[in-house]
């Protein structure tokens, strides 16, 4: 657990060695079969793959990296145009978006298993299952890892959390969690899945509500607070800024008194999340015929 943590040469190291990430994962399946998913054993393997999946999509060995990009290299060089946001267009984006990965393995070995399907499902099963605070935070920074990015492996990992293994009810209950560095990861990994347009909708449905609600009142006290508060702000901002329909889910969960009182605070300490807010207010403004709900 921590030679995991000792940098991108340690991370690629551990990841060639035979055996050990298949290693790892089958001890946390037997411990889940097992109905054992507290013991400091299975913290530590979920720990160690925490950090073998940070930076994956960058640091992958060239064989898989053609093979999950080989699709990218169809999308016609006139769509490549630059963006307000570097070298990726909308139009690209959307289409990454709908680029799926190489046809899963049945039996992924070594690093495959890292995004693989089957592990995404474990992390999931640990969130619902596992009471231990290092668990659930290894297992949201997990899948918080594998989709970070814009390349098609984190839309893809996003399409399985949301769509395939039905994660957003365990997501949901981390953003109510006392712990405040799992309820920050849990919004964290939350803020990456709205990025997916094709998903924004399931999301804001699902936990929409909730993430107005865990939204200080006041000033949090706290830099984890302000952080977990700007995440949550950039989270709705994703999930408004193309939909009217959202933007009324929110404005009906009597979110706006809170953004604007955040937005107002420009305390250094605070500056981070106040930026967010204003930034979302700004988004929501833009949906014209909320206008006159907005005033109300």
């Amino acid at each position: 657990r921590n030679m995991s943590s000792a940098g991108p040469e340690g991370r690629q190291r551990m990841r060639d060695c035979d055996g050990l990430i298949d290693s790892l994962v089958y001890y946390i399946q037997g411990a889940i079969a097992d109905h054992e998913p507290n013991d400091k054993a299975t913290e530590n393997c979920v720990c160690i793959l925490h950090n073998l999946s940070y930076q994956l999509e960058v640091e992958l060995p060239e064989s898989y990296a053609q093979s999950i990009y080989m699709q990218r290299r169809n999308i016609p060089i006139h769509d490549r145009t630059p963006g307000c946001f570097g070298t990726r267009s909308r139009k690209v984006k959307e289409k990454q978006q709908d680029t799926p990965l190489p046809e899963e393995r049945s039996n992924p070995r070594g690093v495959e298993s890292l995004w693989h399907s089957t592990l995404i499902r474990i992390y999931l099963s640990l969130i619902a299952k596992s009471t231990r605070n290092y668990t659930q935070e290894a297992s949201l920074g997990a899948l918080q890892n594998l989709t970070a990015g814009t390349g098609p492996m984190p839309f893809a990992v996003a399409q399985t959390v949301v769509r395939k293994a039905n994660g957003l009810p365990s997501i949901r209950t981390m953003l109510h969690i006392s712990h405040p560095t799992v309820k920050k990861t849990a919004v964290s990994l939350l803020r990456n899945l709205s990025r997916n347009t094709s998903l924004q909708n399931d999301i804001a449905r699902e936990v929409l509500p909730d993430l107005v609600s865990i939204l200080p009142e006041s000033v949090p006290g706290s830099d984890i607070a302000c952080e977990t508060t700007a995440s949550i702000c950039y989270t709705l901002y994703n999930l408004t800024q193309n939909s009217s329909h959202n933007a009324r889910l929110l404005l009906n969960a009597d979110g706006i008194p809170k953004i604007i009182t955040i937005s107002m605070n420009d305390s250094n300490m605070f500056s981070k999340a106040s930026k967010a807010a204003s930034v979302l207010l700004c988004s929501l403004w833009s949906h014209t015929d909320l206008h006159s709900a907005y005033k109300k």
